[in-house]
């Protein structure tokens, strides 16, 4: 074989010399050129090797330090629902990244993305057992441990694998159905150097859009055609894709009316009339007939989970297959997961509504009076069971009192975040959402501590739109040290602790299903078992934050008031009347016990 000669190697220009770099520099220069303007880290020994080039790079990149890691997984989940843009957090071997579990669960199940850089022990420590190395089953085996919580953990085990891991994984973040990405680095990978550069940078959220086909769209449009009673279901998949305007364009065109889950709200002012609210068990009653008795469902980026679809008991929110159902979604897997579809479509959101308005021009849909003359004859009746506790003034405060002076007070880009309790379905059902990307909820997993946490990252992402978390006394105790992280660096938030001295919802479940008797689901204090909880608002001024009590209902539109108005952090104890529940509209079934069926209107249909 022909070896080349000196004199052709000669005629080889040389590459320029690569600098050695090391892996915290690279990483750091990441997440600048990434733009990404936060980090959310708690310092350990595992990550102090990224803290240095972190320093660096302090005026482009700010590390904002909570003291506890599920909170800072929290505000970065509520950054990316408020700005659709991705932050980074940073946890330490072990134990730091281990709190961060929870916080992923909730993103991964809402569908929201950041890219969380936890610390391992050094590749040459592998499977000695150092401390805080997990290695039963694998070597430095975190990400086992969080692998059902993230789209994908990369594990890079030298520094020349960290440029395509960090694009791998921040596009992985970002692509498709969005969602959380671990990155775990072994603490040597921050020190040692490799003559290696960055990638190319990561692509942008929502800049691949897929659409359905032209078959699709007229399949789509001739179901819409025969119908007579539509609705379209919207969910999360409709906030992201940001598609707010063509929703409204398209449901006001035709007069279609829209249900939506509560990651959906705002994506059509819920003031419209249009807006039937959520269904399900604490949905709006408006909704669930109208989900009852329609001939066709256009689910837009939504999952028919149990809460939303009554346990998918037919009659009670939805009834397939007596209805049909046009199911449109990023994610094959929520296609037909739980209603089998007559027509499934892979596309998102945006890209298919604006298929639809452009194809629609050239079709008239049935007239929809006799439809609109029914919901507004439910819509009628619901007002009137309603409005009067609306409108009423009592001590403790009735629930109903505090969504509507929440809904008088704040304004419309108002951001509102919800954690897990009775306060939350209050809020699912009464709330009016105006705008997209203004209530965060968690909703899948459902964790306590969300809601007073993420409205910090919800107030960085947005710092001129007012932020209030709405929190259940037992979640707002979980995380109460999102207090000093609020004056520590400055964000003027608000909590509404809605204080009832129980974890309320599953005390109202005990009550329903095991006659009445409650067991470990109140607060109580001596032998005369006096509710009790701690004063909030003192524990808010302990912690410098400006701290209210309010036991009347006359006080609190203006202690409302004065806490958005007031420019730095803020606490309101507000205490509430335990013993109303929210009217059920559908029902939620926890097999094998009996469901109750509902307590406001029709049952259900046969």
């Amino acid at each position: 074989m022909n070896q080349p000669t000196e004199k052709a190697l000669a005629g080889i220009a040389p590459q320029a010399a690569r600098a050695a770099r090391k892996g915290g520099e690279l990483i750091a220069e990441f997440l600048v050129r990434e733009k990404m303007p936060y980090v959310f880290g708690i310092c350990g020994h595992g990550n102090i090797g990224l803290l240095d080039p972190l320093y660096e790079v302090r005026d482009k990149v700010r590390l904002i330090s909570p003291r506890h890691e599920q909170t800072a997984g929290h505000m970065a989940d509520g950054y990316f629902r408020v700005k659709h843009r991705p932050v980074a957090t940073l946890t330490s071997t072990g134990p730091g990244s281990a709190n961060l579990i929870m916080s992923l669960a909730v993103a991964q199940a809402d569908s929201s993305a950041f890219l969380a850089i936890t610390a391992n022990v050094p590749t040459s420590q592998f499977n000695r057992g150092p401390f805080q190395e997990l290695n039963r089953h694998n070597q430095a085996d975190y990400p086992n441990v969080v692998r059902p919580v993230v789209k994908r953990s990369f594990q890079p085990t030298r520094v020349d694998m960290l440029p395509l891991f960090l694009r791998q994984a921040l596009g992985t973040a970002l692509s498709g159905r969005p969602g959380p990405v671990n990155l775990d680095v072994p603490f040597n990978l921050f020190q040692e150097e490799a003559a290696v550069e960055l990638e190319a940078p990561a692509e942008a959220f929502g800049r691949r859009r897929s659409g359905a086909s032209p078959e699709e769209v007229a399949r789509t449009l001739d179901f819409l055609q025969a119908a007579r009673r539509p609705v379209i279901f919207i969910g999360h998949g409709v906030t992201l894709s940001e598609a707010a305007k063509e929703l409204t364009d398209f449901a006001g065109k035709y007069r279609i009316p829209v249900i939506s889950s509560p990651n959906g709200m705002g994506c059509l002012d819920m003031r419209d009339r249009l807006s039937l609210g959520f269904i399900g068990r604490n949905g709006a009653y408006p909704a669930n007939q109208a989900g009852r008795h329609t001939d066709l469902v256009l689910a837009i980026g939504a999952r028919f989970d149990d809460r939303s679809a009554s346990s998918w008991m037919p009659g009670y929110s939805w009834n397939f297959p007596a209805a049909k159902l046009v199911h449109v979604d990023v994610d094959h897997a929520e296609i037909g997961r739980n209603y089998v579809p007559d027509l499934g479509i892979l596309a998102d959101a945006r890209t298919f509504l604006r298929q639809l308005l452009g194809e629609a021009a050239s079709r008239r849909l049935a007239s929809l009076d006799d439809w609109h003359a029914e919901i507004a004859g439910w819509r009628a009746e619901w007002e009137k069971y309603i409005r009067p506790n609306f409108e009423a003034h009592a001590s403790p405060i009735r629930p109903e009192r505090i969504v509507a002076d929440c809904r008088a007070v704040l304004p419309d880009d108002a951001i509102i975040s919800l954690d897990s309790g009775i306060h939350h379905n209050w809020f699912m059902q009464f709330w009016e959402a105006r705008r997209p990307q203004t209530m965060l909820n968690t909703w899948g997993y459902s964790g306590m501590g969300f809601g007073p946490s993420s409205i910090l990252g919800a107030k960085l992402a947005a710092p001129e739109q007012p932020c209030v978390s709405i929190c259940g006394d037992g979640g707002f105790t979980m995380v109460s040290h999102v207090l000093c992280t609020a004056v520590e660096y400055d964000i003027p938030v608000v909590w509404v602790v809605w204080n009832n001295f129980a974890w309320a919802a599953i005390r109202d479940l005990q009550y329903a299903y095991f006659d009445g008797r409650e067991h470990g689901t109140a607060f109580y204090q001596g032998p005369e078992r006096k509710p009790y909880n701690p004063d909030f608002a003192a524990w808010a001024r302990a912690a410098g934050v400006e701290g209210m009590t309010v036991t009347k209902s006359q006080d609190f539109k203006e202690a409302l008031e004065h806490a958005v108005k007031l420019g730095k952090p803020c606490l309101i104890d507000v205490h509430v009347d335990a013993d109303i529940r929210p009217p059920g509209t559908g029902a939620w079934a926890l097999p094998p016990i009996a469901h109750k069926e509902p307590i406001f209107g029709a049952r259900h249909v046969r």
